[in-house]
């Protein structure tokens, strides 16, 4: 009996020994599996390689960098106490290992506060499908800045940003457009970019348009109608000049008495604005016609006035 009694003892630590080994066994193999599986996700994730814009800028880092010291130093020498590398590390922790679709205003809130700085009054010109010529205006004639002329829009035009929640972090094979998402990096940069600098305006303001544009110079969906206007300060903005400029050649779509006029003059007359419009403005259209002197559009700019 006592045989038997430690045989049966023996085999059951036996059993009970197998059985741990399978379970260790068993736990190991699920570690090795998962890791297989992160790895994996990581070189591929679900989001790379999914979205229709282009993707992060190349030496992101050292573009931003670069762009900031310039601004600060060579341009604007009075704007020295800002901290370039503060405001890289606050973009980039803006978007980094963050699903390109999530982004919020609070995620940018902390580089808004390092990079704003004050705008002089009667400077500030807003833009509508006036891109190239509205910066070959203002890089002509230091009276006037555009958001891309404040530090903010300087170190962020015409370049591209987001994330990916796997490493990297960052997505340099494409970024998600507006109509695929709108709460993407750029989307949600440029909004509160472009509230902040409305916010700032003070005296008189231009906004130049494009008369030449069939739908119309003034849209509500534009950055300038949905986000700008209502974000000028009626208490600190005496004026808005419009500029309704026509392209060189291009059709005349509209004048300032055209339909889209009208309702941008009674969206700023609502907000209790002194309104001014004038088509071609001729500081503007000179410029328009350094670049094409012999068209029938530029001989009235060579007459007296």
């Amino acid at each position: 009996m006592p045989f038997q009694q430690g045989s049966a003892r023996t085999r059951q630590r036996t059993i009970l020994l197998v059985g741990i080994v399978v379970l260790l066994a068993a736990l190991i193999l699920a570690v090795v599996l998962a890791s297989i599986l992160t790895h994996r996700k990581e070189e591929v994730s679900p989001q790379m390689m999914k979205w229709k814009d282009r993707g992060t800028t190349r030496n992101l880092r050292e573009v931003i960098l670069g762009r900031c010291y310039s601004y600060i130093m060579a341009q604007y020498p009075e704007l020295g106490d800002k901290d370039c590398l503060k405001i890289w590390e606050s973009l980039e922790h803006a978007f980094i290992y963050k699903n390109p679709c999530n982004i919020t205003s609070e995620d940018y809130q902390p580089l808004m506060e390092l990079a704003s700085h004050p705008i002089p009054c009667n400077k500030s010109l807003f833009w509508s499908k006036t891109n190239d010529l509205a910066h070959r205006y203002t890089k002509s004639n230091q009276d006037f800045l555009t958001l891309e002329d404040t530090l903010l829009g300087y170190m962020a035009d015409r370049v591209s940003w987001c994330g990916d929640p796997s490493a990297p972090g960052i997505n340099y094979e494409s970024c998600p457009k507006r109509s695929e998402c709108e709460s993407n990096p750029s989307s949600v940069f440029w909004k509160m970019a472009s509230k902040m600098f409305a916010e700032a305006a003070c005296g008189v303001v231009q906004v130049m348009l494009n008369g030449s544009i069939e739908a119309g110079a003034f849209r509500n969906s534009s950055i300038f109608g949905s986000i700008e206007i209502f974000n000028l300060n009626p208490d600190k903005v005496s004026a808005v000049h419009i500029w309704l400029m026509h392209d060189i050649g291009g059709p005349q779509s509209e004048s300032c008495s055209g339909h889209s006029i009208k309702r941008l003059k009674s969206i700023l007359e609502g907000r209790n604005f002194k309104i001014t419009c004038e088509d071609n403005y001729r500081p503007v259209q000179l410029l328009q016609c350094v670049h094409n002197p012999a068209h029938t559009d530029c001989r009235l700019c060579t007459k007296a006035t």
